[in-house]
């Protein structure tokens, strides 16, 4: 008797999960109930598709009930809603959302597979006819349908992470007036601050508005259509449509119902194998726990890439197979008007609340070999265990580069490398494509530098906290005369790291020092000349005034 298999829900995890379990088990009889049109389409395609960057709709669809039915000999119902599931009886209550009939459909294990729901404000005027999401086929479809009928100008997009910054984008590109609105105190909250804050100056450089510190309160209507919103701090702000992207919620109903298991982060509990409680069903995708790799410790992480493996591992092993996925970094990438911010691993924020003991360091190389044309910074930020100098986490922002760089340290983090490692990498180089010192060589250098403790650093926030105090400190600008007239730290004294040693005499080597530059190079070699001639408490800027000016709010 051949297995028989049901999962709910398509998309990246069902869809996967199906595929796996037909190369798993050619005998297998396998079903997908999919509440919505589609059974898997590219939701992070979605953005491109409403700013017109992808042309063809058709191109979000990567599988039809009848491809999946000729290649896989997998049965796809859409609009088909799981009402229920029955553990005792090994059945599932399915309601076709067209004709409303309600089936009972048996099975030997069952995959779930939900996903999670764009996230919609029980507010006044949020039912408008001119406000979206962008989580489906159907809402880009509404999106670009409101847009051909009816002339606008000025867009909202409510929330700033990661579909926030590429809608905006899309609709920039369509001309509109676009304002990005973030109750966190800055865009991209996954992101620390001042990583954050370089991406919204660019962004903000490139004509799209963003207002952060505050949240939307009500949307006020004429009609069918909200003119104006209307925000925390009672603000208002006219409007011709608006795009809430304030983040998802995991669809959980049909688990908790059901009594599975429900972690402490708010996914379903799952082993390695993507077992849920329940040993016969399974559960893959952004509703899902997710063993964190770095804290080891259950996370949700609502990412594509996750969601895929999950369901390659619930679909093999409800066919009888045997696989595990053992968690994940969270690692992921955003580019929005020319300016590309890319991270994995714990922030420093997240590092700092999880209680670990760690130092950062900033580097802001270029991407490739200044000789060579085109070259442009990127700031790269890494969050390193302080005794080991393990990798703990990295962020990147910069407009070209950042891509491959962040997947490196990806894979470093993934092998539980220290920065020490980072030094020995032996990485592609030519002038067009990476420095002979590529940007994560450097990193490596300088963050095991700090280890090794041939400097101390010292952040931007922390220096802010010092000068705030009136402390005693000797603060130092090493950088050219014509560099501090443009603009220095107050309080800080002129001596550029090329006169140093002819001025050692006239500062004081008991007193700690903090000396800075741009990027935090010549502040390095200054804190080197420094700490050998005597000098015994120094400290350099990390990433120079470069990072200061990001990390200061």
């Amino acid at each position: 008797m051949s297995t028989k298999i049901v999962i709910i829900g398509g998309v990246a995890g069902g869809a996967s999960a199906a595929a796996k379990a037909r190369r798993t088990n050619e005998s297998a009889d396998i079903t997908i109930f999919e509440k919505g049109p589609y059974v898997s389409f590219a939701n992070c395609g979605l953005p491109y598709y409403v700013g017109d960057m992808i042309h063809d709709r058709d191109d979000l669809l990567l599988q039809t009930p009848e491809r999946f039915w000729t290649r896989f000999r997998v049965r796809v119902h859409v609009l088909h809603e799981v009402l229920t599931i029955d553990r005792l009886a090994k059945s599932v209550q399915v309601k076709s959302l067209v004709t409303q009939d309600i089936t009972s459909h048996p099975y030997d294990t069952l995959i779930l597979a939900p996903g999670a729901g764009a996230i919609v404000p029980n507010i006044p005027g949020i039912r408008s006819k001119n406000i979206f999401s962008v989580k489906t086929v159907p809402d880009s479809d509404r999106i670009k349908s409101f847009l051909h009928d009816h002339p606008s100008q000025k867009s909202l997009i409510i929330g700033g992470g990661f579909i926030g910054l590429e809608t905006a984008e899309a609709l920039a590109n369509l001309g509109q007036t676009v304002t990005i609105i973030e109750k966190a105190p800055h865009i991209l909250p996954s992101f620390d601050a001042d990583m954050a804050r370089l991406v919204a100056g660019h962004i903000e450089e490139k004509g799209i508005h963003i207002i952060t510190h505050d949240g939307i309160a009500a949307f006020h209507q004429h009609g069918e259509l909200a003119q104006k919103a209307e925000l925390d701090s009672g603000r208002r702000l006219p409007m011709d449509l608006a795009i809430l992207s304030i983040g998802v919620r995991p669809e959980l109903k049909l688990a908790r119902e059901a009594g599975l298991e429900i972690g402490a982060s708010g996914g379903i509990a799952v082993n390695e194998r993507q077992q849920t409680s329940d040993p016969n069903i399974y559960a893959a995708g952004d509703a899902v726990e997710t063993m964190h790799l770095v804290t080891g410790k259950p996370t949700r992480i609502p990412l594509a890439g996750p969601a895929n493996k999950q369901g390659r591992v619930a679909g093999a092993n409800a066919a009888g197979g045997d696989l595990q996925f053992y968690g994940a970094l969270g690692t992921a990438i955003v580019e929005s008007m020319g300016i590309t911010a890319g991270k994995t691993g714990l922030t420093e924020h997240e590092a700092r609340a999880h209680g670990l003991k760690y130092f950062v360091s900033v580097t802001h190389p270029l991407d490739h070999a200044g000789y060579y044309p085109g070259a442009e910074a990127l700031h790269i930020k890494l969050v390193v265990e302080q005794e080991s100098g393990k990798l703990l986490g990295a962020q990147i922002v910069g407009e070209q580069g950042v891509d491959k760089r962040i997947d490196v340290l990806a894979t470093a983090l993934h092998a539980k490398m220290r920065v020490q490692d980072l030094e020995q990498l032996d990485l592609a180089y030519a002038p067009q494509f990476n420095s002979a010192k590529g940007p994560v060589i450097m990193a490596g250098f300088v963050a095991a530098n700090t280890l090794r403790g041939e400097v101390k650093t010292i952040t931007g926030e922390e220096l802010q906290k010092k000068l705030a105090t009136n402390a005693p400190l000797q603060l130092l600008d090493v950088r050219t005369p014509s560099e501090y007239q443009e603009t220095h730290l107050s309080h800080a004294r002129l001596v550029p790291v090329d006169e140093l040693r002819e001025h050692l005499q006239e500062l004081d080597p008991s007193q700690e020092t903090v000396v800075y530059c741009r990027v935090g190079l010549r502040g390095y070699l200054a804190a080197r000349i420094l700490l050998q001639q005597g000098f015994t408490n120094v400290s350099n800027l990390t990433g120079g005034l470069m990072s200061y000016s990001s990390s200061v709010s």
